[in-house]
């Protein structure tokens, strides 16, 4: 839920194959962001504007590089790191005068309706603005898009963007350090030094804001691109099990000391609780007051003996908790396979749930749902207390999200 990502523009050489106007500039030298930082802004970015995804990208030769991005990704094919064509793509076309920097209905609109990247990640309104070098030049995009026409839209959206652009603009002078040429090194090395902390966020009864549970969150000191970059290179390596194990042990050791009654959620991949190890370990903590958060790391292919290993969990009284519900088609089939006691709605839901009527109606459902299965809800991402009235007022109980307190080290 929560990223780092170190962002260094490249260079663009020659032209924008087929594409009118001029093509972008090359980047300057390498540079830094503070990830935490740039996650802020796209996240700043897509909530002021009511939109579902924010990404900052820099320019290769032919393509753009998506180097952050924050929101509901899944659900409109959008990752870190993918390098969509730039000929085909909204952004070109902005800086090239060809597209206005606010699109409106971009299924209807005959100069977007035919892209291959409407289609593909299912645009209905889009917002760019340009991240500059200091001597003006065109170096990456600051793109919001949403899957709804964006009628809200206006000239405002595309002043607010552009201001935000101006400040990852800014932040472009920082050396960047050379990435270390090991990624699944540098995972053996935090593997080998049990180098994990864990940081906790609360979750809230909405009516009276008091604390009634924590997730955990897994941070790696010394690491500079984030745990979810780590995790990834873990993944890729065939680590990935044994990252998570030492992260769940990291968290049941910080367990003991929450307050009693607070259970707290530990993040787990369907491929970690296929792990006899990570199963046996739970087991032998079911003593405390834990949870097992399904997260998606990695895909199910055996459901049936993922809901074998959750028995034996709940058996024993730990309980399970479904992420990211409403982020893609994964989530809700975990929702409808395991029939969690806890439904996480995913912050694309969220975010601006107060202004938008489609959202409300899709929490409304999940209310429904969860109030005839059993389950509990908690909402995910809550910035704004206008979300809170609306979402106690839809039926929500729980809540977690920057309102009522950062992922934090127990003190």
């Amino acid at each position: 839920m929560y990223r780092d990502e170190v962002v260094p523009p490249e260079p663009v050489v020659g032209d924008t194959a087929g594409v009118n106007g001029p093509p972008p500039s090359p980047a300057p030298p390498s540079v830094a962001l503070s990830p935490a930082w740039l996650h802020r802004v796209l996240d700043a970015a897509r909530t002021r504007l009511g939109m579902d995804v924010a990404w900052m990208s820099t320019f290769t030769e032919s393509t753009q590089h998506i180097r952050a991005a924050t929101g509901a990704l899944d659900a409109m094919h959008v990752r870190e790191g993918m390098q969509p064509s730039l000929e085909g793509s909204f952004c070109v076309r902005v800086l090239s005068g060809q597209l206005p920097p606010v699109v409106t209905g971009a299924r209807r609109n005959p100069d977007t309706r035919e892209l291959a990247v409407t289609a593909d990640l299912g645009i209905g309104s889009y917002v760019g603005a340009p991240v500059r070098a200091p001597d003006g030049r065109p170096v990456g995009m600051l793109c919001c898009v949403s899957r709804d026409d964006g009628a809200h839209l206006d000239g405002a959206a595309a002043r607010t963007l552009e201001l935000l652009a101006d400040l990852i603009a800014d932040r472009l002078a920082e050396p960047l350090p050379a990435p270390p040429a090991d990624p699944a090194g540098r995972v053996r090395d935090v593997l080998s030094e049990g180098a994990v902390v864990t940081h906790v966020q609360p979750i809230v009864d909405l009516a009276t804001e008091e604390v009634v549970a924590y997730e955990a969150l897994a941070r790696f000191p010394g690491v500079a691109d984030g745990p979810e970059r780590l995790f990834s290179a873990a993944a890729a390596a065939g680590l990935g099990v044994q990252l998570e194990e030492l992260a769940a042990r990291a968290a049941l050791a910080v367990a003991p000391r929450l307050p009693a009654g607070r259970p707290l959620g530990i993040n787990l991949s369907p491929a970690a609780l296929l792990s006899r190890t990570v199963t046996d370990l739970l087991l032998d903590h079911r003593h405390l007051d834990v949870a097992v958060e399904v997260t998606e790391h990695s895909p199910v292919d055996d459901y049936d003996a993922l809901e074998a290993a959750l028995t034996s969990l709940r058996e024993a009284g730990i309980g399970l908790t479904v992420d990211d519900a409403g982020a893609g088609y994964a989530s809700f089939r975990h929702v409808l396979r395991l029939r969690p006691d806890v439904i996480k709605l995913d912050l694309a839901l969220v975010a601006g749930v107060h202004t938008d009527p489609a959202k409300q109606a899709m929490v409304t459902a999940m209310v429904s749902f969860a109030g005839a299965t059993g389950a509990r809800l908690v909402a995910e991402g809550i910035e704004d207390p206008a979300e809170v009235r609306t979402l106690r007022a839809l039926g929500v109980a729980r809540g977690q999200g920057y309102l009522f307190g950062h992922p934090a080290p127990l003190l």
